[in-house]
Formats: C-alpha cells, structure tokens, sequence
C-alpha cells in the first residue's frame, strides 16, 4: 500500500459547502435551490467513485492541508476503510436529495433553504469523517457534523422538536468533549494521532492508559453509535422531518459513531492491546444486551419512526459488536453492515416519509390495509424488512452471516444466539407492519394513491439495490473486496 499526492480528498468535502452558499443565496427560486443540491450530490458521488480503482490496487489518495507540530497534522486520506463509507454516504445522499424535494413539497414544509443548506454541510462533515487520515482531522469534521445537524433536528420548531434538539445537542457535544480528551491522551501516550492499521499504540502501553482510553472513545463515539445507555438522544430526536431521520440512521450522524469506533479499535488503540485489557470483552457484553433490548422495545413502539429508531439502535451495536469480536469474519460482517443497514433502513424510513406525506399516517395501528393503497411503497417496505431480519437473499443475510460465524471463530456461542434472537425480534415488529398493510382490511384506503415519483422512486430504488447488493454481494460495489482487505491489515498488523 502507498500513498500520492490528490486534490480528490478536499474536492469531494469541498463541493458540498461550495453547494451550501450556491443554495442560500437569496431569493432565487426553489427550483435552482434544489438543483444546487442535486448537483452537488452527483459530483461528490463521482468524486468517490473515481477513486475507487486507486483504492483498490493498494494506492491510497493523500492531502495535507497544513502540519500543526510533528505527528499532528490536518490531513484527509482514502483508504479502504474510508473509502467504504465514502461510498455509502454519497450515493445515499443523492437519494435523500430527490426524496427531500418530493417531502418538502408535500407537507409544504417551511425554511426550505436553511433545510438543505444544512443537509449540504452535514455531507461535507461525513466526507470529511470518512477520509480523515488522522484522529485530530476526524474530531474537526466530527462535531461540525454535529452542529450543522442541530438545525435540522429542530427543523419544525415545535415544543417537541426544540426539546428534542437541545436533548441531541447536550448528548453529542458532551460525548465530543470526551472525544478531545481522548484526542489529548492518544498524542500523549503514543506522540502521534495518525491512524495507522493495527492501531498506533505501542506494545508497552500499560493497560490502565489502554483502558482509560478505551472508556474515553466509549463515551464519545458510543454516543453516536446509541449504545445504551447512551442511547436516549436517537429516539427523541425522531421529531425532525422523515429525511431528517433517513440522514441520522442511514448516512451520517450515527454511521459516524460506528465508523469512529472503527478508527479506534483498529488504526488507534489496536486490536492486541483492546484484547489483553479485557476491554474487548466488555464492550461485546453492552452491545449485546443493547441488541436484545432495543429489539424489545422496538416491538411495543406503535409510532413508526420510533420503532425504526429503536431498530436502528440495535443494529448499530451489531456493527460494534462485529469490530470487537476481533475475528476477522465479524469485522467483515460489522463493516459490511454498515452499508447493508444504510441501505435497508434509509428505504424504510423513505416509505414512513411517504406514508406521512399521502396519508397523514404515523402510528403502526393506523396502517391496516394500506398496501392497498400504496402498494409499492409497503412493497419496497417489505423488502427492506426481509433485509433488516437477515432473511436471504437480502443483503442483510450476507452481513448477519458474517457476523455470527465471527462470534463462533472466537468460541462466542451465546454471542451467536444473540444475533439470531435478535433476528427474530427484527422479524417480529418490522413483518407486523407489513401483515397489517396487506393482510388487515379497513375502509380508510380503499383508493389507489401512491407518493410523489420524487419519493416513490428513491424509495424503489434503494429496496432494488437491498436486492442487489444481497444477490452479488462481492461485486456490488467491491464491498466484500474492501472490507475483507481491512479485516486482513488491521488484524494481521494489530497482532491477531
């Protein structure tokens, strides 16, 4: 593996706030607004992809901006790692971008502009995330994300969403001031924060600097990541518009957390050293007990999106849960669903955006019939619920595979009847909507009417892709390829 010099890292965060101030200028009409934003999301989607042959043959694109002192620096690198993020997010982002258009227009929603000015910067935040090359560029990029998603959470300016964002903001700026913390020890105690695989820490740390560490990532990017007790923020913050919600579970703010975990277990403190502190251990027992009861309670939610944000709190901690396995199937599994879990959700959480903007409709119980009118949004909603349970041959099952045979790799039998439990659960309230739409009978739809095709279409799309990425998984898009080439160099150099 080498590295080269390339603009590519800092256009690909660049064109999404060169968008931002293209979208705010005023008074220019919804249509050039939105085509601002459309744009923007189909070049940083090609700035990713032309990288990807680079990436792929072991050369890594590399900028750095400017050098702080020996061993900290402002720098942006693609690696495999990043570069499987890169992909997620930018191809979602064109998705939610034409699905924002439809939802905008139908609920003839208010502050359009500052709408998707900030959904532009939460994008170049997550560019800036996935190709960060060292902690302290990750960190930057991290809590800009917060703070450009603060507007969007409390977009309707309600009680409910002013309560909800002040709630949001409390928990990932305290959960950010961890993260400087264990910026300040990580320099410390190993003089650079660089992300290197098999992580930077030396052999001799001893392990109460390993474990003080550890709890300091824990408390930061646990955070994002909604492990419980962690957790609270997620669901609250549903008060926000549906895309809103799809960018939170699906593209960035929450696949940040998991990635941030990533970073750390694998290219900071090491996967040995996270072994031999028993801190490994530790965190498989919290995310799987966060796996089993977010199910739980995700099944007594009646309100649709919370039953979505409780899904999505679980299967966060099966993508943490995979990277502290330290075996290198689940760290294929857990990076693979990353993607898988992006895919699946952000269609469920478009067909909730439709379902409201038609029907009005938020609660579970108020869905009885309604394939009958939508029936190719609960269609597509039944798809990406088959995906989400683990059922082949979506892509869900290729991760969940992964991921239990990482659990028995390791002798973790308990662990492996977890993620098979909680794929029962995943069945039992996602399917129930599902019987509900096309099984119930009710007089409230009785007449056709789907969403707009700007909502429709995405929606369709990403539960195809679902389909796809379950039926070639090791050609859609090299995925397989990238992951497997990250398992293999952090756990080959980080000693196990």
């Amino acid at each position: 593996m080498e590295t080269y010099f390339s603009l590519k890292p800092l256009l690909t965060v660049l064109v999404s706030l060169l968008a931002t101030v293209l979208i705010v200028i005023p008074n220019q009409r919804p249509n050039v607004r939105e085509s601002w934003t459309i744009m923007a999301a189909v070049a940083m989607f090609a700035l990713v992809v032309s990288m990807l042959p680079s990436v792929l043959q072991g050369k890594f694109p590399e900028i750095t901006l400017f050098a702080i002192s020996p061993g900290i620096s402002l720098a942006l690198r693609v690696d495999y790692l990043g570069i499987i993020f890169g992909l997620s997010a930018s191809l979602l982002w064109i998705l939610t971008s034409f699905f924002s258009i439809g939802y905008v227009r139908g609920v003839s929603e208010h502050k359009q502009t500052r709408y998707f000015a900030s959904f532009a910067i939460c994008l170049s935040a997550t560019m800036g995330i996935a190709f960060a090359a060292n902690l302290l560029t990750l960190v930057i990029f991290y809590e800009i994300l917060t703070i450009a998603t603060y507007p969007l959470v409390l977009h309707r300016e309600t009680p409910e969403a002013i309560f909800g964002g002040r709630k949001y903001l409390v928990y990932l700026l305290t959960g950010g001031v961890f993260l400087l913390f264990a910026l300040a020890l990580t320099y410390q105690i190993s003089g650079s924060v660089d992300f290197r695989a098999g992580g930077i820490l030396s052999a001799q740390v001893g392990k109460n600097s390993v474990i003080m560490l550890f709890i300091l990532f824990l408390l930061s990017f646990g955070v994002k990541s909604a492990i419980m007790p962690l957790h609270s923020w997620l669901p609250t913050a549903m008060v926000a518009p549906t895309p809103v919600s799809a960018l939170l579970h699906a593209v960035a703010v929450v696949k940040a957390g998991v990635f941030g975990f990533a970073r750390a277990i694998g290219f900071i403190i090491g996967p040995a050293l996270l072994h031999t502190s028993g801190a490994s251990g530790f965190l498989a027992g919290l995310t799987a007990a966060t796996i089993l009861l977010a199910s739980l309670i995700a099944l007594r939610q009646d309100n649709l999106k919370a039953r979505l944000a409780y899904s999505t709190v679980g299967h966060l901690s099966y993508i943490v849960l995979g990277l502290v396995l330290l075996s290198p199937s689940a760290w294929i599994g857990g990076l693979l669903h990353i993607v898988n879990h992006a895919m699946t959700k952000i269609t469920l959480f478009f067909c909730a955006g439709a379902i409201y903007v038609k029907t009005h409709c938020e609660n579970v119980s108020e869905l009885n019939g309604i394939g009958r009118q939508m029936p190719i949004t609960m269609g597509a909603f039944a798809l990406a619920s088959l995906g989400l349970a683990g059922v082949p041959p979506l892509n869900g099952f290729i991760s969940k595979w992964y991921l239990v045979q990482g659990t028995l790799d390791v002798g973790q039998v308990v662990l492996a009847a977890t993620l098979l439990l909680s794929g029962l659960l995943n069945a039992g309230y996602l399917f129930a909507i599902v019987v509900r739409a096309f099984f119930f009978r009710s007089d409230k739809f009785t007449k056709f009417g789907e969403a707009s095709p700007l909502m429709v279409i995405p929606l369709v799309l990403t539960a195809i892709f679902s389909l796809l990425m379950g039926l070639f998984p090791t050609q859609f898009p090299n995925l397989y390829q990238l992951a497997s080439r990250v398992a293999s160099s952090v756990l080959s150099r980080g000693g196990l």
